[in-house]
């Protein structure tokens, strides 16, 4: 792959080189840094957030990260995580999206990013050209994005710093709002107009990507729900349904199955 600017690592680096791929252990973190170019990450098996200025994005093994050339940003990696890393060279970024965003990945989409960062390269031209069917199926595939925004507002960063150190935390918006020195009128008005969404929108999808973490390390369904603060399994189920496209047992199959299937 070409060669970029990487990311000092928090950890021992493991055996398999990054440039094309390799396996994480669980909590494995790349610190903030940018890319001349795109990169494309997809966790064969496990799942990857990617946070910058303007948020977390969050893919799950059948989901994968876009972030286009110079964002900071940082990974963090949950579950056993078998990583694929994809250079688009800056030139050829055109078709994709300006922003930072999470996409489906379609049969097709895999076994070409497998393919690419597994294959020796030996004809020439090959790589460029499976390299060019990825870019083609990304800019067709609509996004899928788990995305959660941050605030700049001073009151509304305080909420959400709260309900970030304690995402099960069943406070009403007008209780946050005593420690923000702000109504809740203002706090929901806040929500809106800098995140795009509601309170209750945003603290779900919160939950949602502490519960993604929970199942990738394991956790049963019962014990996530009750964790990332849902009363029931049941409505647990149903967000997750939403907001995912799965239910999480069928995400949590899905890992076991992309974990046996990766890395031929």
């Amino acid at each position: 792959m070409p060669e970029t600017r990487h990311p000092a690592l928090s950890a021992t680096p493991p055996p398999t080189t990054l440039y094309g791929g390799g396996r994480l252990p669980h909590g494995y973190r790349l610190d903030t840094h940018s890319h001349d170019d795109g990169q494309l990450v997809y966790a064969a098996a496990g799942a990857v957030a990617t946070t910058t200025e303007r948020g977390t994005w969050i893919a799950p093994a059948h989901r994968m990260t876009w972030t286009p050339p110079g964002f900071a940003h940082s990974h963090r990696f949950y579950g056993e995580t078998d990583v694929r890393l994809l250079t688009i060279p800056a030139g050829l970024c055109g078709t994709l999206t300006a922003r930072p965003s999470v996409f489906a990945v379609n049969p097709l989409l895999r076994e070409a990013v497998l393919a690419l960062t597994e294959r020796a390269r030996t004809r020439p031209g090959a790589f460029e050209r499976l390299r060019a069917v990825v870019i083609d199926e990304v800019a067709e595939t609509p996004e899928q994005s788990l995305h959660l925004p941050e605030p700049a507002d001073d009151r509304l960063r305080t909420v959400t710093d709260l309900l970030h150190a304690d995402p099960g935390r069943a406070a009403t918006l007008t209780e946050l709002g005593r420690a923000a020195g702000a109504s809740e009128r203002t706090l929901s008005r806040l929500f809106h107009t800098e995140l795009g969404m509601s309170f209750h929108r945003w603290r779900t999808v919160l939950r949602i990507h502490h519960a993604l973490v929970h199942l990738s390390s394991g956790r049963t369904v019962t014990d996530t729900a009750a964790e990332c603060g849902w009363s029931n399994p049941s409505s647990f189920i149903d967000a997750f349904t939403d907001v995912v496209g799965q239910t999480p047992g069928r995400y949590q199959a899905d890992l076991r199955g992309a974990g046996t299937g990766a890395g031929r």
